[in-house]
């Protein structure tokens, strides 16, 4: 299996690439650099006992500056299987606060062997992880012994169906998924929610950003209004009761 070396990542639970490959018995050859790979690199490695091109795409943080690595297109046109681990696992392409995410149907309309993604951050569903691409790979997959092993609950399964049902209208998914409903929140809205907090709590607007979260993302700062709580003479714990006990519960 080859790899590229900008792609032996950690995301987080000691979740390391490097050991998730020994375990499949699979020999990883590494190629190219921590922050340069190129075509190239991937092709002088390409033997008759190549099996698989790995990529992996680094969902909590990014290499930037002098950095080059190859477009999952150009991957599936070396003739070897490309199974591309693409993270969070972005539905919504057209989003442009998604830009820097990659998009599960771009992998499988490049010709990715297998597209591995996470059910639940960014895609809004249950947690889980996805598999999808070329029937043949797909099935080798399912047969696999620890495919029973790993499979997800009926209940957790009955909600990623009803999740992904409601991509087949990007727009009433934007609504209805929580994370998406967050992601495109309009500054009047947030003015408007942090408003009426502020006067539910005795609290103040004022402005600050915070990061999406979710193992993605890593670089985009949000801004927009938050409310500032002054706990005073009461003190901190008194105020984190009086929020736990109010409705809603905070």
């Amino acid at each position: 299996m080859i790899v590229s070396r900008g792609h032996l990542v950690e995301i987080g639970g000691a979740f390391r690439i490097p050991e998730v490959v020994a375990l499949s018995h699979s020999e990883m050859v590494e190629v190219g650099t921590t922050n340069r790979t190129r075509l190239g690199d991937y092709r002088r490695a390409i033997t008759e006992r190549t099996r698989a091109v790995l990529r992996v795409h680094p969902s909590n943080f990014r290499t930037v500056g002098f950095a080059e690595e190859v477009e999952i297109e150009a991957l599936c046109g070396l003739g070897v299987p490309v199974i591309d681990d693409v993270g969070s696992g972005v539905l919504a392409d057209d989003l442009a606060v998604l830009a820097d995410e990659p998009s599960v149907r771009r992998s499988v309309r490049a010709g990715a062997a297998v597209v591995a993604f996470s059910g639940d951050k960014l895609l809004g569903g249950p947690q889980s992880g996805l598999m999808v691409g070329r029937r043949d790979a797909i099935e080798q997959c399912r047969s696999h012994p620890l495919a029973r092993a790993v499979r997800i609950d009926k209940l957790s399964l009955a909600a990623l169906e009803a999740t992904l049902a409601l991509y087949r209208d990007p727009e009433y998914a934007r609504r209805a998924l929580p994370v998406l409903a967050m992601l495109c929140a309009t500054d009047e809205e947030l003015a408007e929610r942090a408003t009426r907090l502020a006067g539910l709590t005795g609290g103040r607007v004022s402005s600050a950003t915070a990061r999406v979260g979710g193992g993605a993302l890593p670089l985009v700062e949000l801004a927009g209004p938050v409310v500032t709580l002054d706990a005073g003479a009461r003190g901190a714990k008194a105020l984190a009761a009086a929020l736990r006990q109010g409705q809603p519960r905070l």
